[in-house]
């Protein structure tokens, strides 16, 4: 079964099959021998021991033994294409379509090893071409060996699931690659009906795929070649314990295991669950560490004028395109009303949202409709939007490692950015713990607090407004419990401006 219908494709696969791809490394050894694999740069590749404690243990202690590797360095400066790690032709073409000129550092340590067959932990910081490092080479299995059910990719959020997915069909266009995408928040019938055609690759968050598993009639992954984790920390943790037990269950054990993520928990249980066999850890970078073109800030204000230093810095640096993180849902929204009733074109992006208006508030930003997104930390995780030139941590997160993720949503990908952390006189602790991680101690933002303080007046009022709006829109959910989709973004007129849509609910009630 060949991966498309177009006519001209089953020669190009014949011939691919047919034909030894250009500097493919050769197969790993059979599992049974005792074989310690480096990657191709030595200094940041370990191998992982057999068995699944020491590879846990391995992970703990990231201070890979100097060993020899005869050549490796030099071959890793050497490796300059995709075409020397072993990618085949028509996947060549479809990077170079993509701008994707050269590998990246994480792409050179994985892609040779995934060729071989072998399972991999890989880490490296955000923005650093990981998707890429994994979708390559399973399109290129796939290639070789066509299949429908061929990949199972797992992510914690529903708005990197669609990403992955873009990234799969872009990379597969010309050789008809057909994907599912399979989260929660969208009607379950499409999804059935998109798994009953036998998508090659399914991208899916934990609970619904559970969901499919059990209750999709003739839906099973039985004959899955490969499964991927990304962002695999946050999949493997507590949120999703029982989802990725009940997965590992159903899929077969003679398969490919891919762990990906910018940052690493130490959970011991967790990796060896896994289920990795022998597997090489391709970290290309041995602490967690942020880009070197971010440029990181902090400001340390009272509580109270948060919301007013927020306004002058949105001000300060008019002209860029803002991601700001809030703690909470309502925060979020909160905040998303208070700029709005000062006329900046913000935008909410939280979990209490329909799916359809999450995805309608990120594909806004990405367009630049709107140039401030307001989010929880759904979306600091993974999403690539190239345009995003300042973040600010509005609240601090609790978790430092949450922060690496936040504020590589900027600086992706070579370019530069900025990072503003605000730090209240609650959350002194927190901060320090970030410097620690990181490894550095930031500079204050400069600011002219007689032009802060300028502002409270107006923002007083608007924050009066957006309490008012908050409470309003509240009392329409609880009246109105089947409308709540419709209200869930500050999109549509909301609140005060939004009485008519009311007067008209009551009439239709009335009937």
């Amino acid at each position: 079964m060949y991966l498309s219908a177009k006519p001209r494709l089953p020669g190009r696969l014949v011939q691919i099959q047919g034909k030894p791809a250009a500097g493919r490394p050769q197969r790993a050894a059979a599992a049974g021998e005792s074989e310690n694999y480096v990657s191709q740069n030595p200094a940041s590749a370990e191998p992982l021991p057999g068995s699944a404690d020491d590879m846990a243990a391995s992970v703990e202690h990231d201070s890979p033994e100097s060993m020899e590797a005869p050549q490796t360095a030099v071959e890793a400066e050497e490796t300059k294409t995709f075409k020397d790690l072993g990618v085949t032709d028509v996947l060549c073409e479809a990077c170079d379509q993509l701008g994707w000129t050269k590998p990246t550092k994480i792409q050179i340590e994985a892609i040779p090893l995934a060729l071989q067959g072998r399972d991999i932990i890989g880490l490296a910081e955000t923005g650093s071409g990981k998707t890429g490092a994994f979708a390559l080479p399973i399109l290129n299995a796939l290639l070789e060996t066509p299949q429908r059910l061929f990949a199972l990719v797992l992510t914690p959020t529903r708005e990197l699931a669609f990403q992955i997915s873009e990234q799969f069909e872009a990379l597969g266009s010309s050789i008809g690659v057909q994907c599912a995408v399979i989260v929660g928040g969208i009607d379950s019938m499409s999804q059935s009906l998109a798994l009953a055609k036998k998508p090659h690759i399914v991208i899916a968050t934990p609970g619904r795929l559970i969901d499919h598993l059990e209750n999709t009639k003739g839906f099973n992954l039985r004959a899955l070649k490969y499964l991927v984790m990304d962002e695999a920390d946050r999949i493997l943790n507590m949120d999703f314990e029982t989802e990725v037990d009940k997965i590992l269950k159903v899929i077969p054990r003679d398969r490919k295991t891919f762990l990906f993520s910018a940052t690493m928990t130490k959970k011991v249980q967790k990796l060896q669950r896994a289920a990795l066999k022998n597997p090489v850890k391709c970290a290309v970078s041995s602490k967690y560490q942020t880009v070197e073109k971010l440029q990181q800030y902090y400001l340390f204000i009272p509580s109270k004028f948060k919301d007013t230093y927020l306004v002058y810095i949105l001000n300060e640096l008019a002209g860029n395109s803002f991601m700001i993180f809030c703690s909470t849902c309502n925060n979020t929204q909160r905040t998303a009303l208070l700029l709005r009733n000062l006329g900046f074109t913000a935008i909410p992006l939280h979990g209490q949202m329909s799916q359809s208006k999450r995805l309608g508030s990120l594909n806004k930003f990405k367009a630049k409709a709107r140039s401030i997104l307001l989010a929880t930390d759904v979306a600091s995780r993974g999403l690539d939007i190239p345009h995003v030139d300042v973040v600010v941590n509005f609240d601090i997160p609790t978790h430092s490692k949450d922060y690496i993720h936040r504020v590589g949503r900027t600086a992706r990908a070579g370019r530069s950015g900025k990072a503003i952390t605000f730090v209240t006189q609650y959350d002194v602790e927190l901060f320090q713990r970030i410097e620690h991680l990181i490894g550095k101690k930031l500079p204050v933002f400069p600011t002219q607090d007689d032009e802060v303080m300028m502002l409270t007046e107006r923002v007083t009022e608007a924050q009066r407004f957006a309490r008012m709006e908050l409470r309003e829109h509240g009392e329409k959910k609880k009246r109105s419990r089947e409308d709540a989709g419709d209200n869930d973004d500050t999109e549509g007129a909301i609140g005060v401006r939004n009485k008519v849509a009311g007067g008209k609910m009551k009439k239709r009630k009335g009937h």
